[in-house]
């Protein structure tokens, strides 16, 4: 079973337009902006993983905080994909997050992400009983996302601890001070976001040479391999056993919604990793999966073949190691 932890879950919105005003041609005027085409869906990292999982046949069960109106919605919505819920319940709200999609700039989103409500610390100490009792039954765990207001800025690390306890293997799919924190605990595998904030435990993650630089880091504190993303098209794979890099050979004309596509890659890892494969080839059959759900505008490729075909897009070259 793969257990994924999404502490501040989202129900992702959707609009795409045909033009985005830039700014307002009187000052008087206001923007009106219609949507041509509007979705919704449950969402945050760890969910978007069970959500690919689950359609794979793989059991997972999805942990978290939920509340309110919108939380009952993506309860539903998780149930219906075959995803086990295992999730705290809090008072408040739980966050939309929106995102704006342009005709001729689906590589480039306009994304309006909100806080989500406060996590007391009688909910934390209730979800780390019920994450204990799910690890027994684990073979990957899977921390993904930014975290809510009233978690501590080193939960991740407690989490990949209490997971490696347990024999179980942690991913982590995160950034900032959250990923800096868990790589403390020496997690598995790592898929920092580097996207809005380029950089690894502090360390830049612009150039090439920067990505591997701080990859290399990650190894230092035990990682055993961590992929990076280099540009929209390529993420730079760093292990013990050498650096490679894979490139989609697609052009971003084709991309339709990148919403979803990194959840889709470390998803796509996993359900290769469980069914065998080396890490190499599961990181090739990660990177098409994310490549394929970037083509169309659902948020996840969830169609098997669709990926394996995108398969023979993927280009890996080998930086360095023998």
């Amino acid at each position: 079973m793969i257990l994924t932890v999404t502490l501040n879950p989202t129900l992702d919105k959707f609009y795409w337009v045909d033009r985005l005003p830039l700014s307002l041609e009187r000052v008087e005027e206001e923007i009106l902006i219609r949507a041509r085409k509007s979705s919704s869906s449950a969402g945050g990292k760890g969910i978007n993983v069970s959500v690919f999982l689950a359609c794979m046949g793989v059991e997972t069960v999805a942990m978290g905080f939920l509340a309110g109106h919108t939380g009952q919605i993506i309860l539903r919505d998780v149930l219906a994909r075959g995803v086990t819920a295992n999730f705290v319940w809090i008072e408040g709200e739980t966050r939309t997050n929106v995102t704006i999609i342009e005709r001729g700039r689906e590589y480039h989103p306009v994304k309006i992400h909100e806080e989500g409500p406060p996590v007391p610390a009688r909910a934390v100490e209730l979800f780390l009983r019920k994450y204990q009792r799910m690890l027994k039954r684990a073979e990957y765990v899977v921390l993904g996302g930014a975290l809510p207001p009233g978690i501590p800025v080193d939960f991740y690390r407690e989490l990949a601890a209490l997971a490696r306890e347990h024999g179980v293997r942690t991913v982590v799919h995160a950034g900032g001070a959250a990923l800096k924190a868990a790589l403390e605990a020496a997690p598995y595998f790592v898929k920092p976001h580097v996207r809005e904030e380029p950089q690894v435990a502090d360390l830049p993650a612009k150039t090439e040479q920067e990505i591997i630089a701080a990859g290399k880091y990650a190894l230092q504190k035990g990682v055993e391999a961590c992929l990076i993303s280099h540009h929209v098209t390529g993420d730079l794979l760093i292990t013990k056993e050498g650096v490679w890099d894979l490139e989609a050979r697609v052009p971003l004309s084709k991309y339709k919604n990148l919403v979803g596509a990194d959840d889709a890659l470390v998803a796509g890892v996993l359900y290769r990793l469980v069914e065998g494969d080396p890490l190499l080839e599961a990181v090739k059959f990660g990177m098409a999966a994310a490549i394929a759900s970037a083509e169309i505008e659902p948020k996840l490729c969830l169609a098997k073949p669709a990926i394996e075909q995108e398969m023979r897009e993927v280009e890996v070259i080998r930086k360095e190691g023998g």
